[in-house]
């Protein structure tokens, strides 16, 4: 998936130019995916619920879709085309893990005309986003298709076991037919909302060659950064609190383990950053610009599956800000070095990379010229443990508590030092204890030693030249320590601990 493409721009400049793909005029292509996604998922419902099967992920249901319409199809004014269902009740299943319930899937991609983004990747893929901003849709390749559909089951153990995630939430893979073309779909969740403006967008893989976003890329009016770009602009990093920081971690570590045991490298984290400090004027007009579609039934959440939600679940203080705040769509609060309150909204894209012979072959050619461990190619292992070092090292970090006073320092060295002159106290042995005692009785106790420190209670009228509490530690200490070292070496000597006492 191109990261650029998810950050909720349409093509600038481009809305009168009609884009192709594989010979294929767009408008035509979004026509079939409404038409085609509209048949499939509306026969679906009539089928009724059972749990996945093994062979239900390889099941590929097919529909021919004539211009003139048919007894099961509507008629349409696109060319003729067959539209292609993968796995329709393993993706029917992994939509009801997620609440999406098939009239609001059916509503989200075919009530509106679907809205084309830019594609700055070099993949050539086309991106549509929903009206209601639910779902991106993106074609894909060959060989990305087919690894989706090898992945499947895996993914859907994944997803039983751990819902909360930051991968990829795919809900359907679809292949339209026409003229001997095959456009191969996938719908996903989108990960960066269009109606909350993303103040910075970066594209982290963890690696730092020719991760630096292009000259044409900046000039954007919202352009995708990379690494390079986020060590220099977040030098400090983004801070979180330190359950936050947590359950984010604890979910990458998570998710990349996931990636690693299916081989899968060179994916990366889309990252946008929403600075809430920023003029209310700027956002009074945005909102005013972009106004949530108010026809959809319910009201629901403007997402799904939102950041806040796939590292924290329900019942946590994510849901408590989503329904609180509408305003923050499921952002995670962070701040930045600068103290700026930011909303951060974040998911792993471009998984369907494997580690296969090309991949190889790339880093291995790319490791004669540079340093091949900076290289985004990388064998899955040492990929995972590079991303998820360069995210706890350098791009999030815990918010440190408030360190101690110096005051507060001071009187808790000087509890331990009197804690540590009791203990020497302690283990004086018990004989030598009852003499001393009976000695230190026709002498100043450490009592009166600490009245004549600490001030007289006889004579509140004078200003006594105390010494510091630190000096009258100091003073048990040596008393102690000296009583230890007579005891051990001049048992006979007490007339010396005396005098010793005394001073």
């Amino acid at each position: 998936m191109s990261s650029a493409a998810e950050n909720g721009d349409a093509a600038p400049g481009k809305q009168n130019e009609e884009k192709t793909y594989k010979k294929t005029a767009s408008s035509a292509i979004k026509g079939a995916i409404q038409l085609g996604i509209g048949y499939t998922v509306g026969n679906l419902t009539s089928k009724p619920e059972r749990d996945v099967l093994m062979q239900d992920f390889y099941v590929v249901e097919s529909v021919f879709l004539p211009s003139e319409g048919s007894n099961l199809t509507p008629a349409h004014h696109y060319p003729d085309f067959r539209f292609k269902t993968y796995a329709p009740l393993a993706f029917r299943y992994f939509r009801e893990l997620f609440g999406i319930k098939p009239d609001d899937y059916l509503y989200s991609i075919c009530s509106e005309p679907l809205i084309e983004l830019s594609n700055p990747g070099a993949s050539g893929s086309l991106f549509f986003v929903t009206s209601d901003d639910e779902f991106i849709i993106k074609t894909v390749q060959h060989k990305e298709a087919e690894f989706l559909q090898k992945l499947l089951p895996g993914y859907y153990m994944n997803l039983n076991q751990n819902p909360r995630t930051l991968l990829p939430k795919f809900y359907g893979l679809y292949c339209m037919q026409s003229g001997g073309i095959n456009i191969r779909i996938v719908v996903m969740n989108n990960v960066l909302p269009r109606f909350m403006k993303m103040h910075f967008t970066y594209d982290l893989k963890g690696s730092t060659y020719k991760r630096r976003a292009s000259r044409k890329e900046r000039e954007k009016s919202n352009p995708t950064f990379k690494d390079l770009d986020f060590l220099q602009d977040m030098h400090e990093g983004l801070y979180f609190d330190t359950e936050t920081y947590n359950a984010l971690m604890k979910t990458l570590q998570r998710d990349c383990r996931v990636l690693e045991s299916f081989k899968i490298m060179d994916y990366s984290l889309l990252l946008g950053i929403h600075i809430l400090d920023h003029s209310l004027k700027e956002k009074e007009e945005e909102t005013s610009q972009n106004v949530p579609d108010a026809k959809r039934p319910g009201m629901q959440k403007v997402l799904y599956s939102t950041a806040m939600e796939s590292i924290q679940g329900p019942g946590k203080s994510g849901d408590g800000i989503i329904t609180e705040n509408p305003e923050t769509m499921g952002g995670i609060p962070a701040k930045s070095h600068k103290g700026e309150k930011l909303l951060l909204f974040m998911g792993i894209i471009d998984i369907l990379q494997s580690y296969r012979l090309m991949k190889k072959l790339e880093h291995s050619w790319k490791a004669l010229v540079y340093d091949g461990d900076t290289v985004s190619v990388h064998r899955p292992s040492f990929y995972a443990d590079r991303f998820l070092k360069f995210m706890n090292s350098r791009v999030f970090k815990k918010i440190q508590a408030l360190k101690a006073s110096p005051s507060k320092k001071r009187c808790n060295s000087i509890a331990a030092l009197k804690a540590t002159s009791q203990e020497i106290v302690s283990s004086i042995s018990p004989e030598w204890k009852d003499e001393k005692r009976d000695l230190l009785t026709e002498g100043q106790s450490f009592s009166s030693l600490d009245e004549e420190a600490l001030g007289s209670r006889h004579r509140p009228d004078l200003v006594p030249s105390t010494p510091s509490l630190f000096e009258a530690a100091s003073l048990a200490t040596t008393i102690s320590s000296s009583s230890l070292y007579v005891n051990e070496h001049y048992p006979h000597d007490r007339t010396t601990l005396y005098s010793n006492s005394k001073r």
